[in-house]
């Protein structure tokens, strides 16, 4: 396996994570990154095939589980129960019930609320420059997702906060003071949901929340604690990745010229997910010891699964660095696969398949005012700001 060295915070690595990829898809399927002290999927294939190979998952091998430091202690007492971090049964069990709550008929349900909020951000942005996270790309999934669960919309702001702060302590460049943040906002986060979970179960109404509450399968329901997970996690992750979406692809709609309309809008979000996806790295852990594309991986060994690379592979998509919503539709992996294939994605595909052809058809002179740079993330993988005029 060719090793190679890469830091993940490195400025140009930052704005064009791309390259790299290419050159370790070039030594195979899988690669060693020095930075991480792991070896990478970065092929489509190898990806694919690891997100569905249940000899990997995500939760650490409970012999090699390390010790939670105590100023990490309120983080991990939520990550505890969610279901994304989980394996079978647990995993099994949660997912379950919470595809009893979050069905697909409820999700479609949400398609003129978009539209609604769609039109209404728009009426609020002003003549001159803008920049369209904050405007648009930010509230529009985060109000989504609160008025799904319930959650009352002017909290929209402070929940953008906690998740912002949480979700940093999965990026390369963490630090003591991003944790300590992290850990306060997951407390307060999980405590903010305890009294809403308790005030729904007293009076219950036509919510996520509350038909989280009466799901039940097979006698079983979700203890106070994995209902709090649970929501923290669905607010999180039901906006996070759509707001990174959402910019990556209003920026390459405006640098390509490419128009996006109700007609063209799957195709278009399909091709803005795999061109420039918001998460680009995914890790799991073998369960027992196993050869896979030419590597030995014991029990307890990461592997990083790069779905930005395997995106990008061209051996699935000719010329996979051009943007072409016409190029016949495959599976990429923005959305992960297998077991924890992301459970969100019918309604961030409803958001994007909405929203942008709304945004563009009501400001059809939109145009950058700034070449667009992406944050310090990964693995995440978004922008600073899209400053635009009209």
């Amino acid at each position: 396996m060719q090793r190679f060295s890469q830091s993940p915070t490195d400025p140009g690595f930052v704005q064009n994570p791309y390259p790299f990829y290419d050159r370790m898809r070039g030594a195979g399927d899988l690669a060693y990154w020095e930075d991480y002290a792991m070896p990478c999927a970065v092929s489509h294939r190898a990806v694919n095939t690891l997100l569905k190979d249940r000899r990997f998952g995500r939760e650490v091998p409970p012999e090699q589980a390390p010790e939670v430091p105590e100023h990490l202690a309120p983080f991990y007492a939520v990550e505890a129960h969610s279901m994304l971090e989980l394996e079978p049964p647990r995993h099994t069990r949660l997912r379950g019930l919470v595809l009893r709550a979050f069905t697909s008929r409820r999700i479609k349900a949400l398609g003129p609320e978009i539209a609604a909020l769609s039109h209404h951000l728009i009426d609020a942005i002003p003549e001159g420059p803008v920049d369209l996270l904050p405007a648009f790309c930010q509230p529009l999934p985060v109000i989504i997702i609160c008025r799904l669960l319930g959650v009352p919309e002017d909290m929209a702001p402070q929940l953008l906060r906690w998740s912002n702060d949480m979700v940093a302590l999965y990026q390369a460049r963490r630090d003591r003071e991003i944790e300590t943040r992290a850990a306060r906002a997951a407390q307060d986060f999980a405590d903010f949901m305890r009294g809403y979970v308790e005030e729904r179960r007293k009076r219950p109404a036509d919510d996520l929340i509350t038909h989280l509450i009466a799901a039940e399968e097979d006698g079983e329901k979700l203890s106070t604690d994995e209902l709090i997970t649970t929501c923290i996690l669905l607010l999180n992750a039901g906006h996070e990745a759509t707001v990174h979406t959402m910019g990556n692809g209003i920026k390459t709609l405006l640098e390509t010229g490419t128009r996006i309309t109700e007609e063209t809008a799957a195709a278009v979000s399909e091709e803005i997910m795999r061109f420039d996806p918001p998460l680009h790295m995914f890790t799991r852990y073998a369960y027992e010891e196993t050869t896979v594309f030419g590597h030995t991986f014991r029990r307890g060994d990461q592997v990083a699964l790069l779905l930005g690379a395997a995106n990008r592979d061209p051996e699935v998509w000719a010329n996979p660095g051009r943007f072409d919503p016409k190029r016949p539709l495959t599976t990429h992996t923005a959305f992960g696969g297998g077991l924890h294939f992301c459970v969100g994605a019918p309604l961030a595909r409803l958001e994007l398949q909405i929203a942008l052809p709304i945004l563009f058809a009501r400001l059809s002179g939109l145009h950058l005012i700034e070449t667009p740079e992406y944050a310090n993330l990964y693995h995440f993988h978004g922008l600073k700001r899209v400053m635009v005029s009209r």
